[in-house]
């Protein structure tokens, strides 16, 4: 005799498992597991539907992570770096289509810096995801462009170079959508994963997101510990330590410490209702204070809906490239040789 499960659906039919991937082979209590949840929850919430999101990531530890969500959808697993370049081009190509990439702060900050910072400059509509641990884990454990000064690694020692932060270079490359959060708040996470799907143009998202293999010190920024001690949030928090999920909740404006499975702390701090995050020097201000305070602020930092979309700015067809006839797309040979006699 077959059992029928009854499950809830959302206004397209679909079930919260309809947006699952693979299973994780992420380690135990990774904060990119909690990251992957919420998007499968967020997309649910919002209806999308799978087959018209394409997932892009390029090399690392978060750049696995689209296996695990959103198993209907489309996927594309760039080079190291390359992600913001190979998504403007399907983004252009076919605009029918919601990119969500998910990099890491290697992936963007170190190899893939200069495609970053072009892409905010650009954009491109996409939710763009930087899963932040200042460590490359997938390499065991040197030191990310994120990494804090003086972070000691248990296999690469001390770094002596300050950290390059995502945010902030967002904020001064004009990107429309800034967001941080933390891993381990799964409620804020969430809901500023619905902004993003919801807005037109490059949506950054910084989740910090500790590993708990190699990054986990109490003197690491990036640590669990010290997120939940030093977020200032904007909106909301919760946490998830390794082996067994931890949530903590608390008040916009006040601060909350995280303590970690293993003993280090992280200091997070929401951010008062009242912030205007239509302010971008307010946002610039906000973040060079955290900064000097060693604090993590979180929520939705900045928010520009007037910003053009590349195709907008471009002046592109209604018509994605993807669905125009080649005859259109590529000139006659008449055409060509008008065009080279010109130069």
């Amino acid at each position: 005799m077959t059992t029928v499960t009854n499950r809830p659906t959302n206004r397209i039919g679909l079930t919260s498992q309809d947006y699952q991937g693979g299973t994780t082979t992420l380690c135990a209590g990774c904060g990119h597991n909690s990251v992957t949840s919420q998007i499968i929850a967020a997309c649910y919430d919002l209806a999308l539907d799978p087959r018209q999101v394409v997932k892009m990531s390029g090399i690392g530890c978060s750049s696995k992570t689209p296996a695990y969500f959103l198993g209907r959808s489309f996927g594309f697993n760039t080079l190291h770096g390359r992600m913001p370049s190979v998504t403007t081009g399907v983004a252009l190509a076919n605009r029918t289509l919601l990119p969500i990439g998910i990099s890491g702060d290697g992936d963007t900050g170190s190899i893939g810096f200069g495609q970053f910072k072009h892409m905010m400059r650009r954009n491109v509509a996409m939710v763009y995801i930087v899963e932040n641990n200042g460590v490359y884990g997938l390499t065991k454990g040197q030191h990310s462009a994120t990494a804090d000064v003086g972070q000691n690694l248990k296999y690469a020692g001390i770094n002596e170079l300050p950290p390059i932060d995502i945010c902030v270079e967002a904020l001064a490359a004009d990107c429309g959508f800034v967001a941080r959060s933390f891993a381990g708040d799964a409620k804020q996470v969430r809901e500023l994963l619905k902004a993003a799907l919801c807005y037109e143009g490059t949506a950054v998202i910084d989740i910090i997101s500790p590993c708990v293999t190699f990054n986990n010190q109490d003197s690491s920024t990036k640590s669990y510990t010290y997120g939940k001690e030093h977020e200032e949030r904007i909106q909301d928090i919760t946490f998830i330590p390794s082996f067994n999920e931890v949530q903590v909740d608390y008040e916009p404006g006040t601060e909350q410490v995280v303590r970690l499975h293993d003993g280090p702390s992280i200091k997070l701090r929401k951010l008062a209702r009242d912030y205007d995050p239509t302010d971008r020097w307010q946002a610039m201000k906000l973040m060079e204070e955290s900064r000097v305070a060693n604090e993590f602020v979180t929520g939705l930092i900045y928010i520009n809906e007037a910003r053009a979309t590349l195709p907008q700015m471009m002046n592109l067809s209604d018509t994605p490239l993807a669905y125009i006839d080649e005859s259109r797309l590529r000139p006659s040979r008449e055409a060509f040789a008008n065009v080279m006699a010109e130069f």
